[in-house]
């Protein structure tokens, strides 16, 4: 019973990641209708800027306690979000009225780009971290065995949380919000009403970056590891987490997320950890086959 609430534990804070990168494909394929394969490079950018930071105030002796680690997610949140901006002006909006395959594979190229870029710039062996935040809650113990519940954990669920709360106001609340579901129902139809669509783009572009950079860097204080090609699993994961969720819904994208790591963690604990891969993606093949649209996704009506 122990060792089953530990793997909970591990498996809600693993998928909260997940969902936290997975808000961000389902931002960009509600707005124009289209996937960002680049996005979980974005997440391996973020993560590396989140590492550059830390060492910098390390370096400084300024890397202690909790405002140490705010400053460092708004510093990767800041250079990221560049990012973003930068893949939707070079990888999108010049091939936004070609065919519907060409930003698909711009969007591929970019990813390609920003895997060498950092390859070449950090390098190609793992960046290992030490903990930045120790410690946690007991929350019950078995013999020798006891359950906790770290401040990491703890702060990627509460953050996770946060986030969703702040965009579900954003998308229902605000003049942004409904420029982005307006441009969602009809792009053409917004823009003659008035509405910037280029720069509601962008700015799904930027927020969901400055999302992906909050998730590398819990998922570098987390698991205290980055490299270049970290982005391409777990954005993939993060993909099929916004599938299964509902692609275009914003709590779809997180319960996909927790699901994914769910299923992920318990078959690591109880089966064979080298196919925990195959779980997941089976559980999506599953989901797609019995429900297309996800958990929480609406029909697609097509206009004619």
């Amino acid at each position: 019973m122990a060792y089953a609430l530990q793997q909970l534990i591990n498996g809600i804070s693993l998928g909260m990641i997940y969902g936290l990168i997975a808000v961000g494909y389902t931002m960009v394929y509600g707005i124009i209708g289209m996937i960002n394969f680049a996005h979980g490079d974005i997440f391996m950018v973020g993560a590396f800027v989140a590492l550059v930071a830390i060492l910098m105030l390390m370096s400084g002796g300024l890397m202690d306690g909790p405002a140490a680690i705010l400053l460092v997610l708004a510093i990767s949140m800041a250079f990221t979000a560049l990012y973003g901006w930068t893949v939707e002006r070079v990888a999108y909006r010049p091939l936004r009225g070609s065919f519907r395959l060409a930003p698909l594979i711009s969007a591929i190229g970019m990813s390609i780009v920003l895997q060498n870029f950092v390859q070449v710039s950090q390098g190609a062996r793992v960046k290992p971290l030490e903990p930045q935040l120790p410690g946690g809650f007991e929350l019950m113990r078995d013999g020798n065995f006891v359950v906790q519940l770290s401040y990491m954990q703890t702060l990627i669920i509460v953050s996770t949380l946060a986030v969703l709360a702040v965009l579900t106001w954003l998308v229902t609340r605000t003049a942004l919000g409904r420029a982005m579901r307006a441009c969602e129902q009809d792009r053409k139809m917004a823009s003659l009403l008035g509405i910037n669509t280029d720069r509601t783009i962008s700015l799904a572009f930027v927020i969901g970056a400055a999302l992906a950079a909050v998730a590398g860097t819990l998922y570098l204080l987390r698991y205290g590891i980055a490299d270049f090609f970290m982005g391409f699993i777990v954005g993939v994961k993060a993909f099929t987490a916004a599938v299964l969720g509902g692609i275009g819904s914003l709590p779809g994208a997180v319960l996909g997320g927790l699901l994914i790591g769910l299923i992920e963690t318990f078959w690591s604990a109880y089966f064979s950890v080298q196919y925990k891969d195959v779980a997941a993606f089976g559980i999506l093949v599953l989901a797609l086959i019995f429900l297309p649209t996800g958990l929480l996704g609406r029909q697609e009506v097509e206009k004619v």
